[in-house]
């Protein structure tokens, strides 16, 4: 194979591999894009629930405050009513 032939081919299999080499370059980053923004939308998914989790934790701390307290109270106005109701109350404990 003369040099001639030689960089007559070697022109547009440069131009090819350069080609390609751009094209999965394009692939990447656009992949690498969608996966950031995929990343950030669930980081903020997350906290976002998280602050749901902690007003949920708030909420059941204040309700079983008021809960103890209602149950002082009963106890104070009738303790054997209280122990009956107790121990017919069908409700699983967890």
């Amino acid at each position: 194979m003369p040099a001639s032939e030689f960089f007559s081919y070697s022109g547009p299999a440069a131009t090819f591999v350069a080609a390609t080499v751009v094209v999965l370059a394009a692939f990447r980053t656009n992949t690498a894009k969608v996966w950031r923004e995929e990343a950030e939308a669930q980081k903020e998914r997350a906290d976002r629930l998280a602050g749901d989790l902690a007003e949920i934790k708030a909420r059941l701390a204040r309700i079983e405050a008021e809960n103890a307290r209602l149950i002082q109270i009963l106890t104070s106005l009738d303790p054997a009513r209280l122990a009956v109701v107790r121990l017919t109350d069908d409700t699983p404990e967890a």
